[in-house]
């Protein structure tokens, strides 16, 4: 099961690596909506044990707290 967990965790980390590569032409905003995502489904990840749903919805919560934190 650690394995598992290390595997999910490692390809969440690199897709946030990979994505936030693109960033250039993005607004701040956008920025802290990718990293909050970003942040979020390595929490939920985390906190679930590498489970998907918990991944996916650590991902949208840490996407709506960074759009929201950036907002003007």
């Amino acid at each position: 099961m650690k394995t598992k967990q290390g595997l999910t965790i490692g390809a969440v980390v690199a897709a946030m690596l990979l994505g936030l590569g693109g960033c250039a032409g993005m607004s701040s905003q956008d920025k802290n909506t990718v990293v909050g995502a970003g942040v979020g489904a390595v929490g939920g990840a985390v906190l679930t044990g590498g489970s998907a749903v918990g991944t996916v919805g650590g991902a949208a919560v840490g996407g709506i707290i960074g759009h929201e934190v950036s907002r003007p």
